[in-house]
């Protein structure tokens, strides 16, 4: 997908990667809010030695969003609720149980995306210097999330919120790099919401590709 450049309003820019699950979560809910017309992504390699990611977020990771006073923002989870707040939103519920339940959402599904994100690092590694043991870790925790929110598919009912747009966007990932794993063999229920997820225009088209 290519957020327009013919930019109308405020001019926003997007510190990117192709293949990272938070800047995907940015880039659906900008489509979700009618608001990447204004958007213009800016492809960073944070591993690149000369990267200048550090001088838009001090953490050195995407995604950030330089708003038009030259601020940034990151990471997702406030980028998403500043484009919901400017936008058409209604992602981020504003009160009572449903907010609290949207946040909780995000959060296990975010954090399995850390895991995963971890477990995949790790993978990389050299054989001598690769701990099974953290890789291990890392695999528990997201069966653990998984298990979750297969237990308690409710939470993903009514409409869909930012804690559902994570999940979705976390289980994409999951299938893009640790299909091997068959998260869908022990969560039917999951994987039935899932399908209605994945067939959302913003969902089709940021579908993660690495790079050539």
């Amino acid at each position: 997908m290519v957020l327009h450049h013919n930019l109308k309003g405020q001019n926003m820019k997007l510190c990117y990667s192709p293949t990272s699950p938070y800047v995907r979560k940015v880039m659906v809910i900008a489509i979700e809010t009618g608001l990447d017309a204004q958007i213009e992504i800016l492809t960073k390699n944070v591993w690149a030695p000369d990267t200048d990611m550090v001088s838009i977020n001090p953490i050195g990771k995407v995604p950030a969003l330089v708003l038009d006073n030259g601020n940034a923002l990151f990471d997702s989870p406030v980028i998403c609720e500043y484009l919901d707040s400017i936008g058409n939103g209604g992602f981020f519920p504003k009160e009572g149980d449903v907010r609290w339940n949207a946040l909780r959402l995000q959060a296990l599904a975010d954090g399995v995306m850390d895991a995963a994100i971890l477990r995949l690092l790790e993978g990389k590694r050299d054989e001598g210097t690769r701990s099974e043991n953290w890789i291990a870790r890392q695999k528990a925790a997201m069966e653990r999330g998984l298990d979750a929110l297969e237990n308690d598919l409710d939470s993903l009912s009514g409409n869909l919120t930012i804690g559902g747009i994570t999940v979705g966007i976390m289980l994409s990932y999951l299938d893009f790099r640790f299909a091997v794993d068959h998260w869908r063999a022990t969560r039917p229920g999951l994987a039935d919401w899932y399908e209605g997820f994945a067939s959302r225009p913003s969902v089709v088209a940021t579908e993660p590709k690495d790079p050539a």
